[in-house]
Formats: structure tokens, C-alpha cells, sequence
């Protein structure tokens, strides 16, 4: 059985990762998360905080997969399903979905709404492959690991400034 981890103990090693990523001191590691049918790959460097789902508050008149506004520690952020914005199912609010504040290194307060976060992957160990299967200038480089799971990388930069990202409303 796997070994479980708290919440305060993964994000800690997730700092210590990113400071030693950020010194150039480690492989490249990025993070990994769930979202609908699909794995994703963030670079530590942009991933920001991960918290637990917290209570949101809806926004009338606003796109099926914004998932409204969450307050995490007195600062608002933007709550985008990232399965939905997709076209998938929308994420399941349930004790594994998870929010991935990411847009504060590009001054954003958005946030992705995830099925789960699945902890770091090595680039080292995962082999790139040619198939691109989702258009999208946000979906970069797709990688496969030992077990055939195929993972793309998310271009945060590139979809903080996407304007179907953005535009929010109805």
C-alpha cells in the first residue's frame, strides 16, 4: 500500500523541491495532478500552493465551468474546473479534488480545480512522445511514463492569457 502523506508534509516537500529546483540544485521534477480523464504536468516553478477544497461561493451569469470564488486565508481567487473548461465532466467536490493556486507568479489570483494531485514526476523518467492530441496553446509537450500513463504539460502562462480563460461570463 502506498504510503500516505499529510497535506503539511507534501506541501513542505514541495517548497524544499522548488527552492532546489529554483538553486538548480535537483532534476527537474514537476507536479502531477488529475483532472477528468486526463494527467497534467506543472512546473514546480509555476504550480504555486495546493490546498484543500474549500467552500465556494457561486457567481450568477458566469460560464458552467467557473466554479465560482474561494477564499483561501483572506485572499479571493478565481475558481476555474479545470475538467469542465475542457469539455470534460465537471471535477467531483469531493475529500481528493483540490484547488492549485496558480495564478499568483503572473499577479492572477486563479485557481484550478482538480480531481487530485498525484505529487512529483521526474522529466528524467518520463519519454516524450510526438502526439499532440489537444490543440490548445495552453496543452504543451505530452510525455509517457514506465506504466503508459500519457501526461501533457500545462503552459500556465499561456493559459492565464488565454481569452476563452478569461472571459468568464455568459
Amino acid at each position: 500500500m502506498a504510503k500516505r502523506i499529510s497535506l503539511r508534509e507534501f506541501q513542505e516537500s514541495l517548497a524544499r523541491r522548488l527552492s532546489s529546483a529554483q538553486r538548480g540544485e535537483s532534476k527537474p521534477a514537476m507536479l502531477g495532478v488529475a483532472s477528468g480523464a486526463d494527467l497534467w504536468l506543472l512546473d514546480l516553478t509555476d504550480s504555486g500552493e495546493v490546498v484543500p477544497l474549500p467552500a465556494l461561493t457561486s457567481v450568477p451569469l458566469t460560464q458552467p465551468w467557473f466554479a465560482g470564488i474561494a477564499n483561501v486565508r483572506g485572499t479571493l481567487y478565481s475558481v476555474v474546473d479545470f475538467s469542465a473548461f475542457r469539455g470534460g465532466e465537471p471535477t467531483r467536490r469531493n475529500a481528493n479534488a483540490r484547488l492549485l493556486l496558480v495564478g499568483a507568479r503572473h499577479g492572477v489570483n486563479s485557481a484550478l480545480l482538480v480531481d487530485r494531485t498525484l505529487g512529483l514526476r521526474n522529466l528524467d523518467d518520463l519519454e516524450r512522445t510526438d502526439d499532440f492530441a489537444n490543440p490548445a496553446p495552453w496543452a504543451g509537450e505530452r510525455r509517457q511514463d514506465v506504466q503508459g500513463n500519457r501526461w501533457t504539460m500545462l503552459q500556465l502562462k499561456e493559459l492565464l492569457a488565454d481569452p476563452g480563460f478569461l472571459d468568464i461570463g455568459l
